[in-house]
């Protein structure tokens, strides 16, 4: 039987990112990415990401999280997730500042005067490479990528980032103009992409405010993405076309985001809601096993 079996989750969201999160910390049990996809069934806690917590390995941390899109796959960041996770381990000990071990990096978390939660989402990487893409490109602040005619493409030149995950944002003057969820499948497979990436629409609408919809990687179209918002932060202050505090209006509300100039971290900060408690029922992963 599935170690998810009659196992209790928390169901939550940030910004609408649909948050699943579940506690292995007293029987830390490796999940499938079979179980992953089984927990996201309309009759299971249909989810962006499922986050769990194992014990932590790393002194100094609350916890190690790892990440699984609903597709099973697994994911290196989830700003959103992280609120929650924040949210439910700030009310379980009453510590405002929390640190996590995420697939080898060390994130941390704060809880502000208001209530939203703050998280240190780390240096974006710029290199090839690192995002990865499948061939050079020194300058990744635009890349040669298009879709549509050559001559007049429905999309192109996008910049790419790393934000602990593989993000392309493509500038439009629209972001509700474009049919993101015929294209962000085609662009998040791209060859360039052998890591697959997330694809973001994003329009400046000030020195201080931008507005983005993306196409999550592994699980579709989303109402907020928390990396993303950070990656097309970066990428606009990159360009010099926005500061390097700025506004990211998305599909489910607004998140602050601070690109820091001390040190490069991008801190993201926004609210973490809490929808219901339940019991993942074991007939779900009856195909699983």
């Amino acid at each position: 039987m599935s170690g998810l079996a009659n196992r209790a989750f928390v169901k939550m969201n940030g910004l609408g990112n649909e948050i699943v999160v579940v506690d292995m910390r007293r029987q830390p049990i490796p999940i499938s990415a079979a179980e992953a996809r089984a927990v996201a069934q309309p009759r299971g806690a249909p989810y962006d990401q499922l986050m769990a917590l194992y014990p932590p390995r790393l002194q100094g941390t609350d916890s190690l999280v790892r990440i699984y899109n609903s597709d099973g796959s697994e994911a290196g960041a989830c700003g959103n997730g992280m609120r929650c996770i924040a949210s439910l381990i700030t009310g379980e000990t009453g510590k405002d500042t929390l640190s996590f071990e995420v697939q080898g990096r060390i994130v941390n978390t704060w809880k502000n005067p208001d209530g939203q939660f703050t998280v240190d989402m780390g240096v974006p990487r710029f290199a090839w490479n690192e995002i990865p893409l499948a061939e050079e490109f020194r300058d990744t602040r635009a890349i040669e990528l298009q879709i549509g005619p050559i001559d007049k493409p429905i999309l192109h030149s996008p910049s790419v980032v790393n934000m602990g995950n593989p993000h392309a944002i493509f500038w439009v003057d629209d972001v509700s103009a474009y049919d993101l969820a015929r294209f962000g499948p085609m662009l998040e497979h791209h060859p360039i992409f052998p890591e697959r990436a997330n694809i973001t629409l994003c329009t400046v609408k000030s020195r201080e405010h931008i507005a983005i919809r993306t196409w999550e990687r592994g699980a579709g179209l989303t109402k907020a993405c928390g990396s993303a918002a950070c990656a097309a932060a970066v990428a606009a202050a990159r360009l010099k076309r926005t500061g390097r505090k700025v506004k990211v209006t998305l599909p489910g509300g607004d998140l602050m985001i601070e690109w820091r100039e001390r040190d490069d971290h991008v801190l993201m900060t926004g609210p973490a809601q809490h929808e219901f408690d339940g019991t993942f029922d074991p007939a779900l992963f009856s195909a699983a096993s």
